[in-house]
């Protein structure tokens, strides 16, 4: 089902928590999936266009959702169609208590590809994931990779030199989870971790600068503040959603990828980017920013993917 919808002004406030507003402007759709309820927006030109869809996947973290990739999603709105799903536990997705897991996350990605593959028969998607969303991108390529024409990579995670394996699995702990979980404290913990200032101070630390973008901000808190809202970040922060064979993977990978990071704050450790840097089917750049390059220099990050896609398609034309 959908529903048309652009992002209110001021959101009113109900008994459960504060209403979520749309993360972008579009179209909504609810599908039933592995990980429950899986919610996507969808949004395209007013005349046809003839270059395949885009799906856009935001990172994953306490504050995660579809408002990550609202630059990205606007402006290609203009010339083709886009579609970005808000992953299982985040955004206006399922935040039911069950396990969240790699395999789920992964899933949930084929779920959306296989619903825009039935809105554009015959056409290849290209499909770009923030930090941690692009070790879940890479596994479905790798498992369906004739759904997919290129991958854009924006900060992935899987390329620092900290706790690297080569075995299938996650880098789970446990014990820290069912910590977090103790109804004790649960909700107490993720409350004090999503109030504003600290919400705040996270976006510091990811954007390396005080300059951080205010709609994200507020997005981030309002998107916390919703029931259910601290089951899959405490899955993220225990290991749970973090591969341990992600390098293989990204190694393998045949199509054409896009891998582009900053250089300030927090996520800057690409030890391991030269076991991909140089390959025939890999393009890097780097911006001089933090780990968000579309809000902070959108034109220039903008400009830099438009390149990577005209040379993937001029290659295929020849």
């Amino acid at each position: 089902m959908s529903e048309t919808a652009t992002t209110p002004a001021s959101p009113a406030t109900h008994r459960q928590g504060l209403a979520l507003p749309p993360p972008v402007p579009g179209e909504k759709h609810d599908i039933d999936s592995f990980g429950g309820r899986l919610t996507y927006w969808s949004a395209a030109p007013a005349e046809p266009s003839s270059q395949p869809p885009l799906l856009l996947i935001h990172s994953i973290n306490a504050a995660g959702s579809a408002y990550e990739v609202k630059p990205i999603f606007e402006n290609y709105a203009k010339s083709r169609p886009v579609y970005a799903v808000e992953m299982p536990g985040f955004g206006h997705s399922s935040r039911a208590k069950r396990q969240y897991t790699i395999r789920m996350m992964t899933d949930a990605i084929h779920s959306v590809v296989v619903e825009i593959q039935k809105a554009h028969p015959g056409q290849k998607i290209d499909a770009l994931a923030l930090s941690l969303s692009s070790e879940f991108l890479a596994r479905a390529a790798s498992e369906t990779p004739d759904a997919f024409r290129t991958l854009a990579l924006v900060a992935p995670t899987g390329f620092d030199k900290r706790n690297q394996r080569w075995t299938r699995g996650s880098r789970a702990i446990p014990w820290l989870h069912s910590f977090f979980e103790n109804p004790l404290w649960s909700e107490g913990i993720f409350k004090a971790l999503t109030a504003k200032p600290v919400i705040g101070w996270f976006l510091k630390k990811a954007f390396g600068s005080p300059n951080i973008d205010q709609g994200m901000l507020d997005y981030d808190y309002l998107t916390t503040h919703q029931p259910g809202a601290q089951h899959a970040p405490y899955y993220f922060v225990s290991g749970f959603l973090f591969s341990q064979d992600i390098l293989r993977i990204y190694q393998d990978l045949q199509m054409p990828v896009w891998f582009s990071h900053g250089v300030r704050g927090d996520f800057v450790d690409y030890g391991f980017k030269s076991t991909v840097e140089g390959r025939p089917n890999w393009t890097v750049t780097i911006f001089q920013t933090g780990a968000m390059p579309h809000f902070e220099v959108p034109g220039e990050f903008m400009r830099a993917y438009d390149e990577f896609l005209a040379r993937v398609t001029g290659a295929a034309s020849v």
